[in-house]
């Protein structure tokens, strides 16, 4: 377990050279990759939300492919098209970004739901078809999409089904002004980026992966899980809550933190650290939540704080 949290560490030491502060959300992007889930990335442009999934992405010597969606962009476009080659008589298929391994699915609320769903099949499947045909996705496959707030204009929605389908929901947020001063002193010369190097190949992330799934989650944990799902179920400022994909959702991040933080074990306060990334946006509050100024955020903390925690001791298995 240690090998493979000095593993991880090298990552988060490797984005670090290019993304200034921003610590934990370099950590739960990770925690997202070795849970084999997806990242939600919603904050106001420009505060460094490609240049995180770049170095991510040249950290583990993984393919990067990058969408820009915009409303008159066609799931084709996504996935990938058919072409008839008129000399060889027939028909060349030609992939589309989504055949990479690190996918940065950007300012994905400005395109048609039609086109959203065209993630959506690779997100949950790992596969795409195309013309009738199914195309396997090759591992890792990892999307990081991002959102402006949905009061800028020109912003829709993403339906809930696609919003299940992302493990975390992340905010950046602006610097602070010594990480802003730093900034603009690397933008004086060649940006970091660029002579980053990996620090890991593919292989070795499959086996970290790996190894995520065979971290101990003990029975008082479950249980854990199962009551803060079903309170989000009961609240009276939820309209509709958690389902059981966000159950195996908390419980699969929180074996990946335990891993990060060199346990094999997962503790009560992995799953409430967790919980608001996973839980806050796969519930839909009732007008009333709204009118008084709450938001997800503040219900599932709430709903934490208030839920007992296990007592159960907990021991190191190996």
């Amino acid at each position: 377990m240690e090998q493979s949290q000095v593993k991880i560490e090298k990552i988060l030491d490797n984005i670090a050279k290019v993304m200034i502060g921003k610590r934990h959300v370099a950590e739960l992007s990770v925690v997202a990759l070795l849970a084999d889930g997806h990242v939600l990335l919603e904050d106001v442009p420009g505060v460094g939300k490609t240049m995180m999934v770049r170095a991510l992405a040249k950290s583990i010597g993984a393919s990067f492919r990058r969408i820009q969606f915009t409303p008159d962009l066609l799931p084709s476009d996504v996935t990938g098209v058919s072409i008839y080659n008129a000399k060889e008589q027939e028909f060349v298929f030609r992939p589309g970004p989504i055949m990479g391994n690190i996918i940065l699915a950007d300012e994905i609320n400005r395109t048609s739901p039609k086109t959203q769903s065209a993630l959506l099949e690779g997100m949950e499947e790992a596969s795409v078809t195309i013309d009738g045909e199914t195309m396997i996705l090759e591992k890792p496959f990892f999307v990081m999409a991002t959102q402006n707030p949905i009061e800028y204009e020109g912003t829709y929605p993403l339906p809930e089904a696609q919003l299940d389908r992302f493990l975390l929901r992340l905010k950046m947020g602006y610097p602070e002004a010594g990480e802003e001063m730093e900034i603009l002193t690397r933008a004086q010369v060649s940006p970091p980026i660029i002579n980053l190097q990996s620090v890991m190949d593919i292989e070795d992330l499959r086996m970290l992966q790996e190894e995520v799934k065979t971290i101990h989650v003990d029975a008082t944990i479950k249980r854990y899980i199962v009551e803060l799902t079903n309170r989000t179920r009961e609240h009276r400022h939820i309209f509709l809550g958690v389902s059981p994909r966000g159950s195996i959702a908390l419980m699969k991040a929180s074996q990946a933190y335990a891993m990060l933080n060199g346990r094999d074990f997962v503790l009560p306060d992995d799953v409430q650290y967790l919980a608001p990334y996973v839980f806050s946006h796969r519930v839909i509050l009732r007008a009333d939540a709204k009118y008084e100024g709450l938001t997800s955020e503040d219900i599932i903390n709430e709903m934490v704080a208030k839920t007992p925690v296990p007592v159960q001791r907990l021991v190191n298995h190996k």
